[in-house]
């Protein structure tokens, strides 16, 4: 018996499961915002002042001296007459006009990030990303060593907090900053939720949970193109996006901490008084009463006489089992977030409105969750995600072989990977969150998710590619799921297998050998004497 059995006595999947797991999955719901490119206008008289660059107007540069004879009908003949390449051209030091169909307000024409300052536009979403990749290492090992709920109210307070005051920055520096911090917080809330819920959830239940918890992030989606579309001005938009972790702060003091978590580092007590909370909110106040010291310690004997000691991220390498796990992720991490961000650059790249596209991305993920509830029910862990990255890797590949005046089929296809693709993230945050013991699951969450994020700042730079041949960048994509897919098969099944607790767990029932790494002889003997007085603690309790 174990901690399982102990949370099934509790009342299993009940009232206190159904209300954490959906206070945890609402801030989602509340997703990241997203800048619009910002266009330039133009209108009749536009040529006289603005050049021509690839029979468009620049963007750029303007003429040192109007040039009114450049507004006739036929501009041709004007040319015969005028070398224009003869004609001053300065930079646009008066600024910039935007058009403002899609947004009243952005970075772009807030700071003027065009021209020579285009590549700082880029540079905020890449500054965005790092601070996310910072807060996976960070935060991550934060948990394993203060506990999932203290790092989930500090993650909540940051996101509330300096989220709202980016709506505030006063210039492009003191934006970045916010934004990498903002970043840092909304690495913390997504991993130490992960946890949280799945350590609080029966095994029977965790594939039910994992993926309609999931399914909270695609209506946040949804619902960020309806709120960007109502306000239409990034300072507003911020303020609207983030200003709600505000209250979510508040109630989060209801959380239980992992009851897991407080065993392995030797705080039974809190670890009691947790369960029983969760006993009396799921109606059983009977097991309530019954539960004990000697009772939690008698169905968490290996876990509560494991060793003490202070994890770091080398402890996810130093063992066979752990080390194949934590390769394979890497992998599996890395190439999952690499061509999903692929794909959705390679869906903007057909014109669709901006607010369209936003619930495009949100809607193809409902078909797609469901579809991967099925495959992990009946299929396994394993077996979804290779299979969700191969079929995203056979729709990128496909994509190569339709004409670019295909619009529709090439559209559809994208739609489809990133489908796929969603549905791999849906899989691996469980997968991951099963794989990894309690003692170090969040250092192993924080570890594999920093690839993501890698994966998601490498996956811009591959478009260059296409200088050298158009294909490149799909063939990259697609070769880095197809290896994905196959690098999931070599990963151990966790489909209704209890959730292991240390290290020790992970070698016995993974290694390549069972006994890899057996109890003490110490301990061993310990049992063995105390077998007698854990039957009569069993009795007593049931």
């Amino acid at each position: 018996m174990g901690f399982t059995d102990l949370l099934n006595e509790a009342g299993g999947f009940g009232r206190f499961q159904m209300i954490h797991v959906a206070l945890l999955s609402i801030p989602a719901l509340a997703a990241a915002t997203n800048t619009s490119v910002a266009e330039h206008s133009a209108d009749s008289l536009l040529p006289a002042f603005i050049p021509l660059e690839n029979s468009a107007l620049s963007k750029c540069t303007r003429y040192v001296h109007v040039q009114w004879h450049l507004l006739g009908g036929n501009t041709s003949h004007n040319e015969e007459h005028t070398n224009l390449t003869e004609l001053q051209t300065t930079t646009c030091v008066e600024g910039w006009t935007y058009e403002k169909t899609d947004f009243l307000s952005t970075i772009v024409t807030e700071w003027d990030l065009v021209c020579n300052l285009r590549p700082l536009k880029q540079l905020c979403q890449t500054i965005y990303m790092g601070g996310v990749l910072t807060g996976a290492i960070l935060f991550g090992g934060l948990s394993d060593r203060f506990g999932r709920k203290a790092m989930l109210l500090w993650s909540y307070f940051q996101l509330a907090l300096l989220g709202t005051f980016t709506a505030l920055s006063p210039s492009y520096l003191a934006y970045s900053i916010f934004r990498f911090l903002t970043g840092m917080a909304v690495s913390g809330v997504i991993l130490n939720s992960v946890s949280l819920k799945v350590e609080w959830i029966p095994t029977k239940s965790r594939t039910f949970v994992g993926t309609i918890s999931s399914f909270f992030f695609t209506f946040g989606q949804v619902i960020l193109a309806g709120v960007a579309y109502s306000l239409k001005d990034w300072r507003q938009l911020h303020v609207a996006v983030c200003s709600p972790f505000f209250i979510i702060f508040l109630y989060s003091w209801w959380y239980s901490e992992s009851a897991r978590w407080l065993l392995l580092v030797d705080r039974p007590e809190e670890a009691l008084r947790q369960l029983q909370r969760v006993a009396r909110i799921n109606g059983r106040a009977e097991m309530a009463d019954k539960l004990s010291l000697e009772v939690l310690q008698s169905h968490m004997q290996k876990e509560v006489r494991s060793p003490r000691t202070v994890h770091t991220a080398y402890d996810l390498l130093r063992t066979p089992a752990m080390r194949r796990i934590s390769m394979c992720l890497l992998v599996v991490w890395f190439s999952t977030s690499f061509a999903y961000y692929g794909l959705a650059m390679d869906l903007q790249k057909f014109g669709v409105n901006i607010y369209l596209m936003q619930v495009i991305f949100g809607a193809v993920d409902i078909p797609a969750k469901l579809v991967v509830l099925g495959m992990l029910s009946f299929l396994g862990r394993r077996m979804t995600q290779g299979l969700c990255l191969l079929a995203s890797s056979s729709v990128i590949f496909a994509n190569i072989f339709v004409p670019n005046d295909m619009q529709i089929i090439r559209t559809t296809l994208a739609v489809l990977g990133k489908g796929f693709t969603s549905a791999s993230f849906t899989c691996v945050y469980l997968f991951t969150g099963e794989l990894y013991p309690t003692i170090i699951r969040q250092t192993g969450m924080g570890f594999s998710s920093t690839m993501a994020r890698v994966g998601s700042m490498a996956a811009p730079a591959v478009l260059i590619l296409d200088e050298v041949f158009p294909a490149l960048p799909s063939v990259v994509y697609g070769g880095s799921a197809l290896v994905a897919g196959v690098t999931a098969f070599l990963l151990p099944e966790t489909h209704s297998t209890p959730l292991p607790d240390t290290i020790q767990e992970v070698e016995e029932k993974w290694g390549k050998s069972r006994s890899c790494q057996p109890l003490n002889e110490a301990i061993q003997s310990e049992v063995v004497d105390q077998a007698a007085k854990e039957q009569e603690v069993r009795l007593t309790f049931l």
